[in-house]
């Protein structure tokens, strides 16, 4: 029988799943906001983006069906991981107290789980609103025109208030995560230890903050 499936299911293979598939979707996120950030320039430039998309036919699904393995994979991972370290919680909780370790947690480690699911319920609305709503097309083209039904979302203040409040909640997410899942693969070491951890940091605020700014520009732009 192969030990690869024995490994993936341990503490330490599970650490690296999660921060190789963690990885794996913070890099989706980036060329996710730099197609978004089309926006920007207008309805034609941000259509063609959406157009180049759904050209791809079956590539396309097949990414998404793999990015949504990926996404699956990495919060199933993280919860049974949370489960098994809250079990653990009080002997390791003791062995450290007695060690004299200082505890190095922060507000966004500490509520990972909490964030993640909020993560997963924000990702399948997005989907929803955006990939299965009105389906508008242009005249222009033939195409579907998603800037239209961007638009019109981003017209309302309460769905926008929602995505800027779930960007935040990705920040924090973000802010752990990459760092994390760096240490997890052994990218890190105490001299660089600090300098991932601030890495990470801008990362968060950079990919949040870029995201966020999208909805609000469409709101106060209209």
């Amino acid at each position: 029988m192969s030990s690869r499936p024995t490994f993936f299911s341990s503490t330490v293979g599970s650490k690296i799943l999660i921060g190789l598939t963690g990885l794996l979707l913070f890099g989706f996120l980036i060329g996710h906001l730099a197609g978004n950030l089309s926006l920007f320039v207008g309805a034609e430039a941000f259509n063609a983006y959406a157009h180049k998309l759904e050209s791809l036919g079956p590539l396309l699904y097949a990414v998404e069906a793999g990015l949504a393995g990926i996404f699956l994979l990495h919060i199933a991972k993280t919860l049974l991981n949370y489960r098994r370290n809250a079990a653990a919680r009080p002997s390791a909780y003791a062995e450290k107290k007695w060690a004299g370790h200082t505890s190095r947690k922060t507000w966004s480690s500490t509520t990972m789980a909490l964030t993640g699911l909020f993560i997963l319920f924000f990702v399948v609305t997005h989907i929803r609103t955006f990939k299965f709503g009105a389906w508008y097309v242009d005249p222009a083209t033939g195409h579907r025109d998603l800037y239209r039904l961007v638009d019109e979302i981003y017209a309302t203040p309460l769905y926008v208030g929602f995505y800027v409040v779930a960007m935040v909640l990705i920040g924090m997410h973000l802010n752990h995560g990459i760092s994390s899942a760096a240490q997890s693969l052994g990218l890190s070491n105490q001299r660089y230890g600090k300098n991932l951890v601030l890495g990470g940091r801008v990362l968060a605020v950079i990919i949040a903050g870029g995201f966020a700014v999208l909805p609000l520009f469409m709101f106060f732009a209209n």
